[in-house]
């Protein structure tokens, strides 16, 4: 699996033409309340801590061990309950029948998947593996008091949220008490190749994609999911190969900053993905089935809560991507909000849409920022889908630049319809980001199987500079982006 490749992110020199972009406006000013001097004396290149304390393995799978992954389970349950005021779970799934899903949807979509359950306690860290050979993995980190590991996690949230170069010990660290504790005994062992990570109160804003080896990032191994609790994901599967999709945004707002390259992402993804829709028969014609463009975006004005309620009442979606702001805020859910043309829309009145469920498959949401270290904001984050009521969601932890979160998402859309699961298709498009196949050159948007001409106006507004050319290989441009909920 390793493939000891030279990574650059040591070097500034490599990242120079990489920081030339505007970003997404920051909207919060959380990050400027964490003193940045008091951050950086949290761990340096040469503190990396010691895995000093492990307990043994599980040997089987016995009731002392089925019976807390059911509590933990429950635990979790509750604190997005409580935070969400409502009841979410409907289900009460057992080792057993996790394992089962496990295999049978590995099977169906040709991966191996693998839960791994990652929960702060006060005096250590609380892990728990499971594949679908069925017997649960128990590590406590005995030397990974929650104190510890919060002060490491805020470290590593600005290693990468902020585009400079860096050593990236924080990311390294949490590799080791994370990934490590199980990765060449478990996860290499059994082939595995998809994660959905459960992260507990503290660590759900992580950016997990970017945890560190030393030589390359947790993307570059497995297929990664960010999920609530295993009992509160959908199971359902079924491609999005042709799936209907809707595409609305704004590049203008009243009160808030703009966002220039939203027309020309939702223009991409419109050219990039071919929907199927199935033309009826008659005495004469067989149905049929046709492929076509989408429907045009709807965007600016046209981009209302009223505009989004007729069409999900008027059609049947499979997909919906919305470019525009969207802030995890603490405090109550009612607190957070996605922003239309005319009005904040409070995340608490999400479950109120007219969402065609189980129909409606995946929410995107492209210019999403959370509130790093909060705990409510980080549950309204991690129950995006639990909120919305869809099967899965992409989000952003942190704004990215317009024109990276242009190029990310260009790619994303050229995957969906040829991967069978959601994540492995932002996998394949982060991947291209980080190793450069995406990227900016002669007044074009390279990808992988396309140039797409930049609009004059980012020339005119300054969003690139003639002939320059832009890479997005930094995890700033790729590691804000999750899937949340169900990875298949």
């Amino acid at each position: 699996m390793r493939r000891f490749t030279q990574r650059f992110f040591r070097l500034s020199s490599k990242f120079s033409n990489s920081l030339n972009t505007t970003k997404r406006p920051v909207l919060l000013t959380h990050l400027s309340a964490i003193r940045p001097i008091a951050i950086g004396l949290l761990i340096t290149t040469a503190s990396i801590f010691p895995l000093d304390a492990i307990a043994p393995a599980a040997q089987s799978q016995t009731q002392s061990q089925t019976e807390p992954i059911q509590m933990m389970e429950a635990g979790l349950e509750g604190e997005f309950e409580t935070h969400f005021g409502r009841d979410l779970a409907t289900v009460n799934r057992d080792v057993d029948d996790i394992a089962q899903i496990l295999r049978d949807l590995g099977e169906e979509t040709a991966t191996k998947p693998a839960v791994l359950w990652v929960i702060p306690r006060s005096d250590h860290l609380h892990l728990v593996l499971l594949t679908g050979e069925g017997t649960p993995i128990i590590r406590d980190l005995y030397n990974v008091p929650e104190d510890l590991l919060r002060q490491v996690s805020r470290r590593f949230f600005f290693e990468v949220a902020r585009p400079r170069p860096s050593d990236f010990a924080a990311a390294q660290q949490l590799h080791e008490w994370i990934i490590g504790t199980f990765e060449a005994e478990y996860l290499e062992a059994q082939g595995i190749d998809s994660l959905l990570i459960c992260l507990g109160n503290g660590l759900r804003g992580l950016p997990i994609a970017a945890l560190y080896d030393g030589e390359q990032f947790l993307i570059e191994d497995y297929d990664l999911t960010r999920i609530p609790a295993f009992n509160l994901i959908s199971i359902d599967y079924e491609s999005l190969t042709g799936a209907n999709i809707l595409t609305m945004g704004a590049s203008e707002f009243e009160t808030l900053a703009p966002l220039p390259a939203v027309p020309f992402e939702l223009e991409n993804i419109r050219s990039a993905f071919t929907i199927e829709r199935t033309i009826p028969g008659s005495d004469y014609h067989r149905p049929r089935t046709v492929k076509t463009a989408p429907e045009p975006s709807l965007l600016n004005a046209e981009f209302t809560v009223d505009q989004l309620k007729s069409r999900l009442n008027d059609e049947t979606f499979k997909i919906i991507h919305l470019a525009t702001h969207a802030l995890f805020n603490p405090g109550e859910p009612q607190q957070s909000f996605i922003q239309f043309w005319e009005t904040a829309f409070p995340l608490s009145q999400m479950n109120e849409l007219p969402w065609d469920f189980p129909a409606l498959d995946l929410l995107v949401l492209s210019a999403c920022q959370t509130a790093m270290g909060d705990d409510e904001a980080e549950l309204g984050f991690a129950g995006l889908a639990l909120q919305a009521g869809v099967k899965s969601a992409i989000a952003s932890l942190w704004n990215v630049s317009d024109l990276g979160t242009s190029a990310l998402m260009s790619e994303l859309y050229r995957h969906l319809g040829q991967t069978t699961t959601k994540a492995a298709a932002l996998r394949q498009a982060q991947l291209q980001l980080l190793r450069g196949e995406v990227r900016i050159a002669a007044n074009n948007l390279v990808l992988s199987n396309a140039q797409i001409p930049l609009p004059a106006s980012f020339l005119e507004q300054g969003l690139v500079i003639d002939d320059a050319t832009i890479t997005f290989e930094h995890p700033f441009f790729w590691a804000s982006f999750t899937i949340i909920g169900s990875p298949w």
